[in-house]
């Protein structure tokens, strides 16, 4: 990172000692070579000289503890100068030593500046002298190895690195283990807390009532078996029907039908594996009418209750397993069966008369099923399903059971959603629901893309064949007569267009592949989010201890300048990369802040366009066309690769519509900039005339849904905003921010008419007002962000938040601004760690809305 410009260094040259150190002067001339790159000229060497030099070459790390110990016999020798006692004797000792030469005059000057490079430095390193000197060389060296070793490039390198690693290290244990995302629904996961239940490498989808009966429309669902069995049924049904009470004759047999879709669920009362079950499975076998689409059955808790635990009814249950398990076998060609294995008990629980129901016999009747079911198919692996789940569950929950028997009602509601997750996600396929869905075919498009990807890396690699043999025609070599190398006359010609064509496209090509290996395939394992305060905070405080440790001065102090949005821009989207990713929508008060930095975002949009389209003019066609590509260009290759809508990614669409709005208005008849308006003032009053016009149609959109509806669902423009055949996803996200871009254009307005009439003061650490008008406005800014904070806090209901947030948002935005501009001393310095996102905050932004973490958090039917 760079340490300050040069005029920063020559304000802190002309405070350094006048007997600094020659070895110090010397150290510091090479400390600036190496960070800075600046090269003296030395005497030209011969080529024994330049080998002898690289011989004596030291490692970097023992070249850097001589640094410090040059500096630290320096700095004691200085302090020993200047002390009262010693003064003569430095006088006599200066006179003796010969006058400093030029080199090392400025290197002595350009260690006085290293000592104070930055802003966190400068307090504590006024006077380069003693522990002040020591801990400012420290703070540069250590930033300097940070930077050496921990670049862009070799930061790209570990990531392509580690998701190669993955790639393979998932793929092999697929191949080698089997992986089924489907068994191990059923089988095998955790609880993440609060009763959330995670399935073993694969996300589960939270199906809604409407979801349920398009999966199920026109299925028959059959439950078989005891009262736990009985308990799943009725979990089952509510997840059609909410409202379904658990009423009715417990031993009896139980239907459920929706007639307005054709659902037909049903509960067999049929405690035990017996002959009465057999004949029911034959029937069904035999007849196509009434043939379930979906078989649920288990029993054994009751053999063990009426035969006491004898081991004669755990003999009779296996030949009864036994019986069955062919028919099942054949019902299992064309239906879905499960067999629930038991669920463990809680022993101090149960009554007197359960009390032969105990956990070892539940597994040994569990292990009898198991290997009966499993070998039931002769020659190949068995159709019938273990739906094990359910015990792994009530393993974890049993504890909280009312009578030790049945399992509490939250955890058959989480077999119930993984049984609903088996059957319909091949179905309904839902974007956050990978378990049990298969990888979708490529379509036309998608094989295009493939390969255009694959033939531009053969190009480049023919490409590099051709230049590298090119250039080995060119490489030296020896002339016969005089034995001396000869160079070739032409130097090596830089790429050409065609080679960087292909390079990018080959760099685009493996993002794509990587993005699509996350999202498309069942490569990688993937889990759903669950929110934790730990999960959530500890990357913001990592984040910001790292901001702060590459604060820099910025170029300019003007207020909001690129240095300064570019930092904005990028601490929001690590922070919202974050949310992202840890599932922070969950936690109303970091909802409510997180929609505050997309706001600001689009706040900066009105911002930046605004003020560029006001001081140039430039209402070009290809100004437009320039935005826009840069804007779509990623989204849309996007949707091509993952086979997705355009609104799928619906914040580049966001964006993009309100550049076409402020070009419109700004654009519109009569075309109003700067240089009119300082010509004649009444301009103003135009532009003020126009914004007040967009905010009239923004207003009469928001409260008119169905002309915002009628007017967006005509085609082509239907093509760019629907989802799922309707604008309402599109809508919602519009009126959310509604007013953000409109208070940045009002905003920027207002800042650049200030600024031309030089009421501001944007000097470097300068306040931007005088001091009573900064320090009353940095007060109320301060009182404002934090009021702002406490509201979001205290917010119980998101709908009612997310009324109010259109309107008071822009509040947290502008108390921001302020609090950041006011005082000099921060609108002189800035992040280059947070800036170099910010720089890139277009890309990252379209990155995480394509979600590499892949759950897309739905929540009421809106993705967050």
């Amino acid at each position: 990172m760079s340490q300050g410009g040069a005029g920063e260094q020559d304000i802190h040259a002309a405070a350094r000692p006048a007997d600094l150190a020659a070895p110090s002067s010397t150290l510091a001339a090479r400390y600036r070579r190496e960070s800075v790159g600046e090269k003296d000229a030395p005497a030209p060497r011969s080529d024994d000289e330049n080998k002898a030099a690289k011989k004596k070459k030291k490692p970097r790390g023992k070249r850097d503890a001589e640094e410090v110990a040059l500096l630290l016999s320096s700095s004691e020798e200085e302090e020993a100068g200047r002390s009262a006692a010693g003064e003569a004797l430095g006088r006599q000792q200066a006179s003796q030593q010969p006058p400093p030469s030029p080199d090392e005059g400025s290197s002595s000057r350009l260690l006085q500046s290293q000592c104070c490079p930055s802003a966190p430095a400068r307090s504590i390193a006024q006077c380069c002298h003693g522990g002040a000197k020591m801990a400012a060389l420290a703070y540069n060296l250590g930033k300097r190895e940070i930077n050496y070793h921990f670049s862009v490039r070799n930061a790209k390198l570990l990531a392509l690195l580690a998701a190669l690693l993955l790639a393979a290290g998932h793929g092999l244990a697929r191949h080698y283990a089997g992986h089924d995302a489907c068994d191990q629904l059923i089988s095998s996961g955790r609880f993440l807390g609060g009763n959330v239940w995670q399935p073993h490498s694969c996300m589960m989808h939270k199906y809604k009532s409407s979801e349920s009966k398009i999966c199920l429309a026109d299925k028959r669902i059959t439950f078989i078996g005891d009262s736990r069995v009985r308990q799943l049924f009725f979990s089952f049904v509510k997840l059609i029907n909410p409202g379904t009470k658990e009423d009715g004759n417990k031993h009896e047999d139980i239907p459920y039908e929706d007639e307005a879709v054709s659902i037909h669920v049903d509960f067999l009362w049929c405690p035990e594996v017996n002959n009465s079950m057999k004949h029911r499975f034959s029937a069904w076998s035999e007849s196509t009418a009434t043939k379930p689409h979906i078989i649920v059955l288990g029993a054994a808790t009751w053999s063990i209750k009426i035969h006491n635990g004898s081991a004669e009814a755990l003999t009779q249950y296996k030949a009864n397993v036994s019986a069955v398990a062919p028919i099942l076998e054949k019902l299992a060609e064309t239906t879905e069966v499960y067999w629930v294995l038991q669920d463990p008990v809680n022993e101090n629980l149960l009554s007197e008369s359960r009390k032969m129901i105990t956990n070892e016999k539940i597994d040994a009747y569990n292990e009898a099923a198991v290997s009966i079911l499993n070998s039931s198919a002769r020659n190949s692996k068995s159709k019938i399903r273990i739906f094990s789940i359910s015990k792994l569950i009530s393993q974890e929950t049993i504890a909280e059971s009312l009578d030790g028997l049945h399992i509490p009602e939250a955890s058959r509601d989480a077999s119930a959603m993984i049984l609903m997750n088996a059957y319909c996600n091949n179905i309904v396929k839902p974007i956050d629901g990978s378990c049990c869905q298969p990888r979708a075919p490529l379509t036309m498009i998608q094989k295009l893309a493939t390969c255009l990807f694959a033939a531009s890396f053969i190009g480049y690699i023919v490409q590099m064949v051709i230049h590298r043999n090119i250039h080995r025609k060119n490489k030296t070599c020896t002339d016969l007569e005089s034995g001396e190398e000869k160079k070739p006359a032409t130097a090596t010609p830089a790429a050409s267009t065609w080679e960087v064509l292909l390079q990018s496209l080959c760099k685009l090509g493996l993002i794509m592949a990587y993005f699509y290996l996350c999202d498309r395939a069942n490569l990688f394992m993937k889990e759903n989010k669950f929110y934790t305060h730990s999960s959530f905070f500890i990357p913001i405080i990592y984040i910001l201890v790292l901001g702060v440790f590459y604060i820099e001065n910025t170029k300019e102090t003007k207020m909001l300048n690129r240095d300064q949005t570019d930092e904005w821009k990028g601490w929001m989207q690590l922070v919202i990369l974050i949310y992202h990713i840890s599932g922070a929508s969950s936690f109303l008060p970091v909802y409510m802040h997180v929609r505050v930095l997309v706001a600001a975002y689009l706040f900066q949009t009105g911002y930046g366009h605004f003020s560029f389209f006001w001081l140039k003019g430039d209402f070009g066609f290809y100004r437009v066309c320039q935005v826009v590509f840069r804007l779509n260009f990623l989204v849309v290759v996007l949707c091509i690769v993952m086979d997705r809508p355009y609104q799928f990614y619906y914040f580049v669409p966001l964006v993009t519509f309100w550049f076409v709005v402020i070009y419109g208005t700004l654009a519109a008849w009569p075309q109003i900039i700067q240089k009119q308006a300082n010509g004649n003032r009444l301009w103003n009053l135009g532009l003020l005339l126009k914004l007040a016009f967009l905010l009239l149609i923004i207003c009469f959109l928001t409260y008119s849904q169905g002309s915002f509806e009628k007017i967006f669902s005509l085609w082509p423009v239907s093509e760019l905003f629907e989802l799922n055949g309707n604008v309402y996803e599109w809508w919602f996200r519009w009126k959310l921010d509604r007013y953000a871009v409109f208070h940045g254009m009002l905003f920027a307005f207002l800042y650049l008419a200030l600024q031309k009439r030089q009421i501001l003061s944007e000097g470097k650490g300068e306040p931007l007002f005088s001091s009573n008008i900064s320090n009353i406005l940095l007060f109320f800014s301060v009182l404002s962000f934090l009021t702002y904070s406490i509201w979001a806090s205290s917010c119980r209901n998101k709908n009612e938040c997310n009324e109010m947030h259109p309107s008071v948002s822009v509040v947290q935005i502008l108390a921001f601004v302020l609090i950041r501009n006011i005082p000099g001393y921060a609108r002189s310095v800035y992040s280059t760690f947070f800036a170099w996102f910010g720089k890139i905050s277009l890309e990252s932004r379209r990155n995480h809305d394509f979600k590499l973490v892949i759950d897309h958090s739905y929540t009421e039917g809106k993705y967050i």
